[in-house]
């Protein structure tokens, strides 16, 4: 392992953490975790962050680099030597790769969390049904991207594969709360295989969460209202 000054400010739970923490696992950087209390902010994260106050915040040589996606970019950048690229190669592709991780933040994850603060099954079934519908989206992103390779990237994880896959983890605990398949075999085939990739890759494996750990994280989260 590259040893360093690398500190991550971070939660065990949180997609956009796990995001930065697959990218150190890839380029096999060393780093200490800077676990947060849930419901609190430390005075390092609130230092390091003072704009947004929020994780995950990765310190590289007492530098602070914050937001998931572009920590991720640094660091691609800041270790190329080291592993794989993590951002595709040719300028096209990496613009086509921030395109659709945009998209993942900015439409899909947020129909996604709309699932758990429905108020009623109407309003599920129609968060629902968008999610499918973004779902389907990123199905035709990755043939399109992947060119009939194991990943988005190609043949290894990279930028994309870590945008969407941070999120299985609570793909699994959302498919749990609205009693309802999600990634669906028959639907999106070529995610649903892809899923069960990333989730064996050896960078991958040991920050995916419990499901039951997290299904509980979840209820803290957001609390159903009592009847």
């Amino acid at each position: 392992m590259v040893t360093g000054d690398v500190k991550l400010i971070g939660s065990w739970a949180s997609v956009f953490v796990m995001r930065a923490r697959i990218a150190l696992n890839l380029k096999s950087i060393s780093y200490e975790f800077l676990q947060e209390t849930f419901g609190s902010k430390s005075e390092l994260l609130l230092k390091s962050n003072p704009v947004h106050k929020k994780m995950p915040v990765l310190i590289h040589a007492d530098k602070p680099v914050c937001e998931s996606n572009i920590i991720v970019q640094y660091i691609d950048e800041a270790w190329s030597s080291y592993g794989t690229s993590i951002l595709p190669s040719l300028p096209y592709d990496r613009a086509i790769a921030r395109f659709w991780a945009a998209y993942i933040d900015d439409k899909w994850f947020i129909a996604l969390r709309s699932i758990l603060t429905a108020q009623g099954e109407e309003e599920k079934k129609e968060a629902i049904a968008e999610v499918e519908e973004r779902t389907e989206h990123l199905e035709k992103a990755f043939i399109e991207c992947s060119n009939g390779k194991p990943f988005f990237n190609g043949d290894h994880i990279g930028f994309l594969d870590i945008a969407l896959g941070s999120f299985l983890g609570w793909w699994r605990v959302v498919e749990l709360d609205a009693n309802h398949k999600l990634l669906d075999e028959t639907k999106t085939p070529s995610l649903f295989k892809w899923a069960e990739r990333f989730c064996n890759d050896p960078a991958v494996k040991p920050l995916m969460p419990d499901t039951a750990n997290l299904a509980e994280f979840a209820r803290k989260l957001f609390p159903k209202p009592q009847p």
